[in-house]
């Protein structure tokens, strides 16, 4: 965005030398002063044209990202939020902070609502890739649309969001010299008409539902551990050494993601699925990569943030308590509030 704003101001007023027939007349009248004060009055007429042109861009450039958030720089954090139109005390926020570590942000958000004919739609997730920011961006663009793309998504959703999982996953593999060796954790939850939520996930991002203030998770952190007899059907194996967690093939720490073709034919990408349908009892629910979970408990995160109105702030909130509870990675956090 700087590169094209600074094209604007540079070849926008050279230009305007050759538009004026007042300054033609006066430079054949040879009067320097007119021709000077004309000048600087186009080159001001054409830097206000380029001011407000370059705002109209940096307008459109916004509103094209404001539903899909990935960070890059090193000390970046970002936020936003947004509300439905169905039910408008149905509220969202989000909020990520990069982490320490020497990388590019590897943490992406969606979060939007979406009309579909007379339906609305919440779309709400979290990507957390691992050796690779390409496959949880490819994520952010595509997961949901293969998901709504299959025919029984709305009679059987649960069918329909696995069958989407497997599907973006397998062109994740297929794409790997494009998209790179790593891979990516992933929770999704989607708001059906303000009343039906189905939460899916897979590896250690996390949803969790406060429901008359009580935590309630809606996913399953996908450990090594707890799916040893599965990987090692596979083929693989999971290391235990001491000091560290448990890993596939001692390199992985979570037993299910997108992505990690050297390590898929132990891996798994079919997510765990739950439908809730939202009650007067459902206070709020927060989405969040591991980077808030390994400092703050579920019950913790609910507690945190219970007094907090503002959706926006309450997922700021949780991010900076991470922080100040010393977790190094990157952070992302999308809080929908429901009254």
């Amino acid at each position: 965005m700087q590169l094209q704003q600074k094209q604007l101001w540079c070849h926008l007023p050279n230009y305007s030398y050759s538009l004026s027939p007042f300054l033609s007349l006066t430079l054949a009248k040879q009067d320097s002063f007119a021709c000077s004060l004309h000048i600087t009055y186009i080159k001001s007429c054409f830097h206000l044209q380029a001011m407000a042109a370059g705002k109209e861009i940096f307008h459109k450039m916004k509103e094209s990202v404001k539903e899909k958030v990935g960070l890059g720089a090193s000390d970046s954090a970002d936020s936003g939020k947004g509300k439905s139109k169905m039910s408008k005390q149905i509220t969202h926020g989000f909020h990520l902070v990069k982490g320490k570590a020497f990388h590019e942000m590897e943490d992406y958000v969606v979060a939007k609502f979406k009309e579909v004919d007379d339906n609305e739609l919440g779309l709400f997730a979290i990507f957390d890739g691992h050796l690779s920011h390409e496959i949880p961006d490819y994520l952010c663009s595509h997961l949901f649309d293969n998901i709504l793309n299959e025919p029984n998504f709305w009679q059987e959703p649960e069918k329909a969001i696995k069958k989407a999982y497997y599907i973006t996953d397998t062109k994740i593999l297929d794409k790997a010299s494009d998209l790179g060796k790593g891979g990516s954790t992933a929770v999704t939850a989607i708001l059906i008409n303000c009343q039906k939520l189905v939460v899916a996930n897979v590896g250690d991002s996390r949803a969790v539902l406060s429901k008359g203030g009580v935590a309630k998770p809606l996913s399953v952190d996908h450990e090594p551990n707890m799916e040893k007899d599965e990987i090692e059907n596979r083929g693989g194996f999971v290391s235990n050494f001491p000091g560290d967690v448990p890993r596939v093939d001692g390199q992985l720490a979570v037993a299910r993601a997108f992505g990690d073709k050297s390590l898929k034919m132990h891996l798994s990408s079919e997510p765990y699925v739950t439908v809730e349908i939202i009650e007067d009892d459902a206070e709020f629910l927060i989405l969040a990569s591991d980077g808030l979970w390994k400092v703050m408990s579920n019950q913790e995160a609910v507690d945190s943030i219970k007094g907090i109105k503002d959706a926006k702030s309450a997922a700021k909130h949780l991010s900076e308590e991470a922080v100040a509870r010393k977790s190094s990675d990157d952070i992302s956090v999308v809080v929908v509030k429901f009254h």
